[in-house]
């Protein structure tokens, strides 16, 4: 049994499993952590087959569900899906597979940019698996009609930013190539369709303009997490711990957890999978 599920008892607060096809995903353990600060929580983050969005549906499907399997195994009690490619392509294939555990997957959020935008003109950056993916354009067709929608895919700045420098000369030069098109066509909202992308977000700012709106959806997976765990808000709770994984370089994560996260991590470890 994984050290965070062991010993249990009733009055537990639950273990959240939390995944990503890299170190995006911790911007949506960021804002869980904030949501559900007394829960322990498992993120393992899939580095050595990152990123997912330019690779095969079949292979991450394959790999969704040997990770949801380790966390399951490790005892979460509900999974996220921090990783907007493994949602499009494999989520149903997880709950199908573990119907008793509740799921949260991350989508691009079409339905509150249609809300935000004044123009009806609309942006999506994502990573061409999320735009090519079924579900995708279930999505699209349910919450954009009436918009003008342009999607920028976004190819290889997912693995950019896994680098880890968020500065790099080579990551501001591939948002400005991204955001052109986007700037073109006029866009005043802007769909951030990635969990790697708000950790780059003012330099997605910087090339769109001040006057157009960045949209992401960590925060409404933190509250639909909540509800399904039936989080009750306490800021004295004693914080719950949270241990990293990853089947990548360790050090690697140890320095940009360091670096991107504000709270305390108590592990940092090879994935044993």
């Amino acid at each position: 049994m994984h050290p965070l599920a062991s010993p249990p008892s009733p009055a537990d607060p639950a273990l959240v499993g939390v995944f990503d096809s890299g170190l995006g995903g911790l911007s949506v353990l960021s804002v869980l952590h904030r949501t559900l600060p007394g829960h322990p929580m498992l993120y393992v983050a899939d580095s050595g087959n990152a990123p997912y969005g330019e690779r095969a549906d079949e292979f991450v499907t394959e790999r969704t569900l040997a990770v949801g399997r380790h966390l399951v195994d490790s005892g979460a009690k509900l999974l996220v899906v921090a990783c907007n490619t493994a949602t499009a392509v494999a989520v149903a294939a997880l709950r199908e597979r573990w119907p008793g555990t509740p799921v949260v997957g991350v989508e691009p959020a079409i339905k509150p940019a249609v809300k935000a935008s004044a123009s009806g003109r609309i942006g999506v950056m994502a990573t061409p698996a999320t735009l090519r993916s079924a579900k995708f354009q279930r999505l699209l067709h349910a919450h954009g009609a009436g918009a003008s929608i342009v999607l920028q895919p976004c190819p290889g700045l997912a693995g950019q930013i896994e680098r880890g420098d968020l500065d790099s000369p080579e990551v501001i030069a591939m948002i400005e190539s991204f955001c052109a098109p986007l700037r073109a066509a006029d866009v005043d909202t802007v769909v951030l369709g990635c969990t790697h992308y708000p950790f780059v977000r003012r330099h997605i700012q910087a090339a769109m303009g001040p006057a157009v709106e960045l949209i992401d959806t960590a925060w409404p997976v933190s509250r639909q997490a909540a509800r399904l765990l039936g989080a009750v808000d306490s800021d004295s709770v004693p914080a719950g711990r949270v241990q990293l994984e990853t089947t990548g370089d360790v050090a690697h994560l140890r320095s940009v957890a360091a670096h991107w996260l504000d709270f305390e991590i108590n592990s940092v470890a090879a994935a044993p999978f």
